[in-house]
């Protein structure tokens, strides 16, 4: 009996200190660590490839941003600007020349050059304009105006384009803007005196006759350049659309008057005859008008002066008709 109870009193010591239940617990939860190091391990790994990605797009944005100026900094070099300013001046010279087709080979160059000034657009401008291209012609006034809005000779080369093509108003808008910008920004080029006669020869097309007027003695005012006669007989036959008979005369007198002034200078033939035929002709108006008033002897002298250029221009069939008249005119008086 003793041997047994001892017997028992060792298997229960032995029992006692053997912990089942937490020795399934501890393994449980040692079983589900790695469980969590692995999830852990892939999320960072899942970030790490996302934040890789992001930097990445980043980096290239920002190449492709900063790559756009240094292109343009190696396009626009001095040796661009030169090379486009030679072309420049060849296709000038070219156009001053005649040679329409050779002028603007030159200012492609220098425009396809990328270092084209405004001057190169309007220049082109004006030798498609000389070509009867009148598209091109637009579409050049317009680049150049696109990158100087102020610009006075392009607005006035796109006025002389508008009004070749009849499309008056868009003319009148183009002269109207020319002169505010050669008023803010003077052009060498350019004169208030001519761009003022341009926009009163307009205005005589359009039928504005007072307008007219006020243009042609604002050009008339203007100290500057050379008066031109026309604008004299332009703004008379304003005065004659008007019904001042009276203020044409004088300005077909002061038209003449200019001319006898001018042709003394004259430095061609050429330039004489012009002038001798404006004269010629501004006397044969003003012996019209006369007539009209009733001044006899005033339309009398006016064809004997136009009579007297047309002898010593050798135009025999202008003579001969100047020559009628006059003859005509004495025989109504005598009756």
């Amino acid at each position: 009996m003793k041997k047994t109870s001892t017997k028992k009193s060792v298997v229960a010591k032995k029992r006692a200190n053997v912990r089942p239940v937490a020795s399934k617990t501890t393994v449980k939860v040692n079983k589900a660590k790695p469980c969590s190091g692995s999830w852990s391990l892939s999320i960072y790994i899942y970030w790490f490839i996302i934040l890789f990605f992001i930097a990445a797009t980043f980096y290239i944005l920002g190449r492709s941003h900063n790559a756009q100026p240094t292109t343009q900094n190696v396009t626009v070099t001095e040796e661009a600007l030169l090379q486009s300013a030679d072309y420049y001046e060849n296709g000038k010279t070219k156009l001053a020349l005649g040679n329409v087709d050779e002028a603007i080979a030159d200012l492609n160059a220098a425009i396809d050059s990328g270092a084209a000034s405004v001057d190169a657009y309007i220049l082109r401008g004006e030798a498609y304009m000389h070509s009867g291209d009148y598209a091109r012609a637009l579409e050049d006034f317009n680049a150049a105006l696109a990158k100087n809005p102020a610009n006075p000779v392009a607005y006035y080369d796109r006025y002389l384009l508008n009004q070749r093509i009849e499309n008056y108003e868009a003319a009148m808008s183009d002269i109207n803007n020319a002169l505010a910008a050669n008023t803010t920004n003077p052009s060498a080029i350019l004169q208030m005196r001519d761009l003022y006669a341009k926009r009163g020869q307009l205005n005589l097309w359009m039928k504005n006759y007072e307008g007219a007027v006020a243009d042609f003695t604002n050009s008339l005012s203007h100290p500057e350049g050379v008066v031109n006669p026309t604008v004299y007989a332009d703004r008379a036959e304003a005065y004659i659309a008007l019904g001042n008979l009276t203020a044409a005369l004088n300005d077909y007198s002061s038209a003449v008057r200019v001319i006898s002034e001018q042709i003394q200078g004259a430095k061609t033939a050429d330039e004489r005859e012009s002038l001798s035929r404006n004269a010629m002709g501004y006397f044969e108006k003003s012996a019209a008008l006369n007539l009209q008033i009733g001044n006899t002897d005033a339309a009398r002298t006016d064809l004997e002066s136009a009579y007297t250029i047309a002898v010593a221009l050798n135009d025999a069939e202008t003579s001969t008709r100047l020559e009628g008249l006059i003859s005509e005119l004495n025989n109504t008086v005598a009756k």
